[in-house]
C-alpha cells in the first residue's frame, strides 16, 4: 500500500524539518541533506531519529540516482 498523496504533502524529517524522498518499493522516505533513511511499518512513517538508519556514501548515491532517474519528487518543495 503507498502513503496518501496529502500525509506526504506534510512529511518532514524530524531534525531538519526539510523534505524527504519517498521510496515506496523500498518502504523508506529519505533525507539525502543527513544521508538518513526513515523506514515506512504497517502504512507507517517512523520518524523517529533515534531509529532512523545512516547510509553510507555508495548507498546515497545508488538513492539519489534513483530519484534522478525516476523523477521522485520530495515530500514538498522549500
Amino acid at each position: 500500500m503507498t502513503l496518501e498523496s496529502f500525509l506526504l504533502e506534510i512529511l518532514a524529517c524530524p531534525e531538519d524539518k526539510g523534505p524527504l524522498y519517498y521510496l515506496e518499493d523500498e518502504s523508506c522516505l529519505y533525507n539525502p541533506r543527513l544521508t538518513r533513511r526513515y523506514r515506512i511499518e504497517n502504512d507507517i512513517p517512523v520518524l523517529l531519529i533515534d531509529e532512523a538508519e545512516t547510509v553510507d556514501q555508495a548507498e546515497h548515491d545508488r538513492i539519489m540516482a534513483r530519484v534522478e532517474t525516476e523523477s521522485i519528487k520530495p515530500t514538498w518543495e522549500a
